[in-house]
């Protein structure tokens, strides 16, 4: 029989990445802590760890054991608030892509109702995001599907062109469809995160457009206020929208991304797809509707500016 001390030491190093700052969170020496990872591996007869100098990293097998680990202790959890009389509140640990929205996220946080439910929001890089569902870290990931990432559970949300974000004052703000020859001389922002930044500089570059950078920055909020501000432009995916900021297409750029949620392995659709706030983002997405569509057919309605723009600054 395994001792909940002993899934909540795994617990920890998980969460945590290396055994110190585990031991600290479970309150005991480092050499305890240790004891009783390798207690836990003898009774299961395999190594859980990969230990390396700088971090440890999940074996398959302490992979496997890590999804029965989070249930457990999830219902130990909810056995012993029920027992002291709190109820049965549940947390349910949502992952968002850090460019997914600022609008959106807050839209369907406003829109959850269930007094026994709490949420607990974690931003990341897809990457980061990926981690965390395959250590058990969330329940559940709105991130970018891939095709080749069959390893989760998926539920398909939207999918979305990237295009570019203009100043309303921009001489250019009134075409839809806008050519990268056009914006030779223009200053422009860069988002670090973006998913398309490697896709984004090729297509200019192929096209001899080497702009100056006034900015580069991991916010898509500030890269939004700057743009309004009149600083410069930049590329951003369909969805993002503010005041001050009119959205165009950049012609020949197709690139799209699918969003949607992907489900931790202890978790799945039947259980945490129930959830208030997965219903919440469910609702958000049918609600949403975007400013401008960077669809193909709106090439087909429209003429492509190519001529010179103005200098934005």
């Amino acid at each position: 029989m395994i001792d909940r001390y002993l899934l909540r030491y795994f617990l920890a190093v998980i969460d945590h990445g290396n055994f110190s700052r585990a031991a600290e969170q479970c309150n005991v020496s480092q050499p305890t802590l240790s004891v009783g990872i390798a207690k836990l591996e003898r009774m299961l007869g395999r190594p859980l760890f990969h230990r390396t100098n700088r971090r440890v990293e999940l074996t398959p097998a302490g992979a496997h054991l890590a999804v029965h680990a989070r249930r457990i202790e999830a219902e130990f959890n909810l056995a012993e608030a029920a027992v002291a009389g709190q109820g049965q509140r549940r947390t349910v640990r949502l992952g968002v892509l850090a460019t997914i929205s600022s609008a959106f996220v807050a839209r369907f946080v406003s829109a959850r109702r269930d007094p026994d439910e709490q949420v607990e929001l974690v931003e990341g890089r897809e990457r980061d995001l990926l981690d965390r569902l395959a250590r058990g870290r969330i329940d559940v990931a709105l991130t970018i599907l891939r095709q080749d990432n069959d390893r989760y559970e998926r539920e398909t949300l939207w999918r979305e062109g990237y295009g570019l974000a203009l100043p309303e004052s921009h001489a250019l703000a009134g075409e839809p469809v806008i050519a990268a020859e056009a914006l030779a001389d223009n200053v422009m922002i860069v988002r670090r995160n973006c998913e398309v930044l490697a896709e984004t500089s090729h297509h200019f570059t192929t096209r001899g457009v080497r702009p100056f950078f006034a900015a580069r920055t991991t916010s898509d909020d500030r890269a939004l206020a700057l743009v309004a501000a009149g600083l410069g432009v930049t590329v951003m995916p369909e969805r993002h929208a503010a005041s001050g900021v009119v959205r165009a297409r950049l012609a020949g750029f197709d690139h799209a991304r699918e969003i949607g949620l992907l489900y931790a392995a202890h978790a799945g659709s039947a259980d945490v797809g129930a959830t208030a706030v997965i219903r919440a983002v469910r609702t958000a997405t049918d609600q949403a509707t975007p400013r401008n569509s960077f669809g193909p057919e709106l090439l087909s309605q429209a003429g492509v500016r190519s001529g010179r723009g103005r200098k934005v600054e």
